[in-house]
């Protein structure tokens, strides 16, 4: 059920709910009403027949009536006068309603209609003749007056729940048109179109949801052009490090092996050194294997699956520390991490390359510490490099495709990597990686 039928199911059956309640209510007091007035009627019609009972004793005969008769201005009442053998003497009460669009339901007089007593008075003649006066209680009127006022409350009600029904009804439609401009919205967005805005709402709670959909939109586009632009940086460094080993394959490789063939064509001649052939293919041989190492190096150490990350981020500080003489690395990396993931393993290892690798093109820094470790009682590790180079400012920093891959690699490990730095006071970055408690049972 949607949600328009749903809000109108629960309004209908509140009204419905209303109206019964009110109903009960009115016909509650409408029972009270009448009761109320009928003994109030009858009460008025014993105090005028004891207050008159002198003048109804020196009645001669039960026909002279018209004393009496004065008591049938007392509404909502029946009295009858009988003689002792029981015979009635002709006196009537008020007249009753007659016409048939004047009466109430049928339903409506039973549920209104009460007991009432009846009320007998006993009155003598002043022949010593004894009289009956029977007064009881005729409400049929009283009930018709109140069913009219009844009609008027349930119309007013009815109007009134009516009223209300239509003012819901729109500011529910209002609310729905502004969830369906929401939803196409949402679902432009879905396509990929992240350019796309909502418009302002005149209701502040329709209003906030768009400010933060369009803020998500904005947040997703912007995200979307660094992943572009990442991807293309990407593929640019690939291209550059293919083009790298096929140069390295070229003119190492390829010019050592042609020297190679040259001194074993030389080596079979009858006259040739032997001794200093071999010894210079032997060189190119051992010059070979440094460049094959460098180059494995650089496509993935092979010391970080066979030693570990421990060892393999201390044989890179001091390659890089050999390479940069200047610069003074320091390393404080735990045990435990020889215990990690294979996929944890090397993005930590390629962060901390990139790190390095931003230090030194970029921080011109003379200090560089590294620390890696897992806190105690945590299950996450906590990577910290931080230099004293010239720092930047994170406000203003928009372009640096490495910044941009250390957050990407620790993204993809469901971490999170904090940036402090300021112009002159040099970098730290600060990552936090959720390991679990694998490493533990892998620990040794």
């Amino acid at each position: 059920m949607s949600l328009r039928y749903q809000i109108i199911f629960r309004i209908l059956l509140s009204s419905l709910c209303i109206l019964l309640l009110g109903g009960a209510i009115a016909i509650w007091q409408a029972r009270q009403a009448v009761e109320k007035e009928v003994e109030a009627s009858i009460h008025l019609a014993l105090q005028l027949v004891t207050l008159g009972m002198a003048d109804i004793s020196s009645l001669q005969s039960p026909e002279d009536l018209s004393r009496l008769r004065a008591l049938r201005q007392t509404r909502h009442l029946s009295m009858q006068l009988l003689k002792a053998d029981g015979r009635l003497v002709h006196f009537a009460g008020e007249p009753q309603a007659s016409r048939a669009e004047d009466m109430p339901p049928a339903w409506f007089i039973r549920a209104v209609k009460g007991q009432y007593p009846k009320v007998e008075q006993r009155i003598e003649t002043q022949s010593g003749e004894a009289l009956t006066l029977i007064i009881e209680a005729q409400p049929l009127d009283e009930i018709t007056e109140v069913w009219h006022e009844s009609l008027s409350f349930f119309s007013s009600l009815s109007l009134l729940t009516l009223l209300s029904f239509l003012v819901v009804n729109l500011v529910l439609n209002k609310s729905l048109q502004a969830i369906g401009v929401i939803v196409e919205a949402l679902r432009i967005i879905e396509t990929g179109q992240y350019k796309h805005q909502l418009p302002s709402f005149a209701t502040d709670e329709f209003d906030g949801i768009a400010k933060a959909i369009n803020h998500m939109t904005l947040e997703l586009e912007k995200t979307r052009r660094e992943n572009s632009d990442l991807t293309q940086h990407s593929l640019a460094i690939q291209e550059e490090e293919r083009q790298h080993l096929s140069q390295e394959l070229h003119d190492e490789f390829g010019q050592s092996l042609t020297a190679i063939k040259v001194m074993a064509v030389t080596a079979a001649r009858p006259n040739a050194d032997v001794g200093k052939i071999t010894a210079t293919i032997g060189d190119i041989c051992d010059h070979l294997t440094l460049v094959l190492r460098s180059m494995m190096q650089q496509l993935h150490p092979l010391i970080l699956t066979e030693l570990g990350l421990k060892a393999t981020l201390e044989e890179m500080v001091n390659h890089w520390s050999e390479r940069n003489p200047d610069l003074k690395l320091s390393i404080d990396c735990g045990d435990e991490v020889d215990g990690l993931d294979k996929n944890i393993t090397r993005q930590i290892f390629r962060v901390i390359q990139e790190c390095l690798t931003n230090v030194i093109r970029h921080a011109g820094a003379r200090r560089v510490r590294i620390d890696l470790h897992r806190p105690a009682g945590e299950s996450r590790l906590c990577l910290k490099v931080s230099d004293d180079g010239r720092g930047c400012d994170l406000q203003n920093l928009n372009r640096g495709f490495g910044l941009r891959g250390i957050k990407e690699r620790v993204k993809s490990l469901a971490g999170e990597v904090l940036l402090d730095s300021r112009p002159g006071a040099g970098m730290r970055i600060t990552a936090w990686i959720p390991i679990g408690d694998e490493c533990a049972d892998r620990r040794g």
